[in-house]
């Protein structure tokens, strides 16, 4: 792929992005989208092929890089001996946190992804789970060991209640606002640190 058909192609998702953050997947057309990111929509369907394609691609943007570091922080918990249950928390949420600072988008993709667990797409799901929920089983296998009076069932419960948390922060749906003189950073940190702290006293309890 040469410069121009990258340019052309990160266009098209960042302008995808942000209108399905804003009117939701069914809501924004790719009209919308071809305005938005100045391209006619022979470009959309060379580099996508459809609107399906498209919403996929502009998942996988965000979710390859961000599930990667997951999974390089998760390893370095299970290297350690001494590693606690809010430390692999802390590898599970401070780089989808991380990810929404991203001045490229990643605010935009955080309320992209809280829609995709809103509306009913049960072909969006599948798509999420099929690419991505190998890296949750992989947090569950560590969290099992540290929580063994859970059953897996139960496990999958509050942890599908913390994933839900999760996105509802990286999103910045809550009331809680960032500060006038705190750093967007800083914001964020504490909110890792709450919800590390949350998280863990839910799934240790009986």
């Amino acid at each position: 792929m040469n410069a121009s058909q990258f340019s052309t192609k990160q266009r098209i998702l960042g302008a995808a992005e942000v209108l399905f953050a804003r009117y939701g997947f069914a809501g924004a057309s790719l009209r919308q989208v071809t305005a938005a990111a100045n391209v006619n929509l022979a470009a959309v369907n060379y580099h996508f092929g459809s609107k399906e394609n498209l919403i996929e691609e502009v998942f996988r943007r965000r979710l390859d890089d961000l599930n990667a570091r997951r999974q390089a922080a998760l390893s370095k918990v299970e290297k350690r001996a001494d590693a606690t249950l809010e430390d692999a928390l802390d590898a599970f949420i401070r780089p989808a946190l991380q990810l929404s600072l991203d001045r490229s988008g990643g605010g935009a993709f955080m309320r992209v992804l809280a829609r995709a667990y809103a509306e009913h797409d049960d072909r969006l799901r599948r798509f999420l789970s099929d690419n991505y929920g190998h890296v949750l089983r992989e947090f569950v296998v560590v969290f099992h060991h540290m929580l063994p009076h859970l059953d897996k069932e139960e496990l999958y419960w509050r942890l599908d209640i913390v994933a839900g948390a999760l996105t509802y922060a990286m999103a910045d749906f809550g009331v809680i606002k960032r500060k006038s003189g705190i750093s967007e950073q800083s914001h964020r940190e504490r909110a890792a640190e709450h919800l590390v702290r949350f998280a863990a006293a839910g799934l240790r309890a009986p």
